[in-house]
């Protein structure tokens, strides 16, 4: 007979532009990530979190998910699924409600927190996640946890979190139709932070950029509170395309060129001669003979292109930076940028975003695993463990999601209903 084992065990599936993950994990008591089992498969039929070939989505899944079951011994039935795209719209929102005691409860936060999210959202979008920030009491302001505090007024400050009906139900469809039951939808940003970002760093002001095949995901906290949250519908397969028109080649061509000799920045003048004499043959397109390119020609057209899209970040902070300013809200990013993403891999990355940003920037690997750590512990797998982090953060909302195998045999684990307060409720019900 199969052993049935409950833990707290989740799998966290991203289905981006360039590749789907599946990654399964043991959430241990201290919060560290025990990786079990890790899948992957090149990513057909998405592009920016749009899915144009649902057929062909549904099968890069599926090979994801089977290895995933293959190195971890177990029978995936349901999963923690990420979800990005410019559908993505966040807003920051307050509530207010009376103290009805003199003396704030739990009720009166929730009620707060329920008032505060329910701001109508563009046509199309429903809530996704209901994120507090912070608290006041009457006068008393910028308060992290109001339960118990006298006063008359209470005041709750929320960032809220869409994302589009349309997609995300495409998304799930494709998902379902592997035979799979979605717990969870979360931001891909949002569960990026979970992986790569501490709470020293939140508190004290950072930026992090989750840079992807297809978009950037951009995430400010100050004070401990979630800022800003926004999706940039460029990422690395843009850089990609203008490699491939700039040395007229495929984009299968010029994202091996882009890897191999590309740099986010140009060379210095110091070795400027050194790459100009370094030679690089690239394929023609069509059978066309092979044209050769130095290195420092490659160099110049990959900075350019980094450098053009992190602008656009630093473009969107000095906006936030004069809103917050306008707010009174304390906007220092003293712990500077995190870069993490398949993007965050590229040679001279940190330097480039350095004198662009003119702060502290490093580059974010995902924090608290081990395990199968060889294989995950990468900047691109920052969003799907982070996704399993989301769950342990946010128990509540879960349940078990696979159950081991013993004996060669799969066997389906009880589902056990859980009980869930008004402002987990609010964050997950639509």
């Amino acid at each position: 007979m199969a052993k049935m084992v409950e833990s707290k065990t989740i799998v966290g599936l991203e289905v981006g532009t360039s590749k789907v993950v599946a990654v399964v994990g043991e959430v241990l008591p201290d919060g560290v990530v025990n990786v079990m089992g890790f899948g992957s498969s090149p990513s057909k039929g998405i592009d920016k979190g749009n899915i144009t070939d649902l057929a062909a989505v549904v099968n890069s899944i599926q090979r994801a998910i089977e290895n995933a079951e293959s190195v971890a011994d177990c029978q995936i039935v349901s999963v923690t699924l990420a979800i990005t795209g410019e559908h993505i719209h966040s807003i920051n929102e307050s509530g207010f409600v009376p103290i009805a005691s003199g003396e704030v409860t739990q009720d009166e936060i929730d009620s707060a927190m329920h008032t505060a999210s329910s701001v109508k959202l563009p046509e199309g979008l429903n809530l996704l996640h209901v994120i507090p920030q912070e608290f006041a009491v009457d006068k008393q302001q910028n308060i992290k946890s109001p339960l118990g505090l006298q006063g008359v007024r209470l005041k709750a400050q929320a960032h809220l979190i869409g994302c589009h009906q349309s997609w995300l139900n495409n998304l799930q469809k494709a998902v379902e139709s592997c035979g799979l039951k979605v717990d969870q939808v979360v931001f891909s940003g949002l569960a990026s932070t979970y992986s790569v970002l501490t709470e020293d760093e939140k508190d004290l002001g950072v930026c992090m950029i989750d840079f992807g095949g297809g978009s950037m995901d951009i995430m400010v906290y100050t004070n401990g509170a979630l800022r800003y949250s926004k999706v940039v519908p460029y990422g690395g397969n843009d850089i990609t395309d203008y490699v491939a028109q700039s040395l007229t080649t495929s984009r299968t061509e010029a994202e091996s060129i882009k890897i191999k000799y590309g740099s986010a920045v140009n060379p210095s003048e110091e070795f400027a001669e050194h790459f100009a004499k370094k030679k690089v043959e690239v394929a023609g397109l069509g059978g066309t003979s092979p044209r050769t390119f130095t290195k420092k020609q490659i160099m110049e057209v990959t900075s350019k292109c980094y450098g053009d899209l992190l602008r656009v970040v630093q473009h969107e902070l000095v906006n936030l930076r004069n809103e917050l300013t306008a707010k009174g809200i304390k906007n220092d990013l003293i712990a500077g940028v995190v870069l993490t993403g398949g993007g965050a891999q590229m040679e001279d990355i940190a330097k480039c975003a350095t004198e662009i940003f003119e702060s502290h920037v490093r580059v974010g690997n995902p924090l608290n695993i081990n395990g199968l750590t060889d294989y995950v512990n990468k900047p691109q797998y920052a969003t799907v463990l982070g996704l399993l982090q989301y769950s342990y953060h946010n128990e509540e909302e879960n349940t078990p999601l696979l159950t081991q195998i013993a004996n060669g045999e799969g066997t389906w684990g009880k589902i056990l209903g859980k009980v869930k307060k008004i402002a987990n409720k609010v964050r997950s019900e639509f």
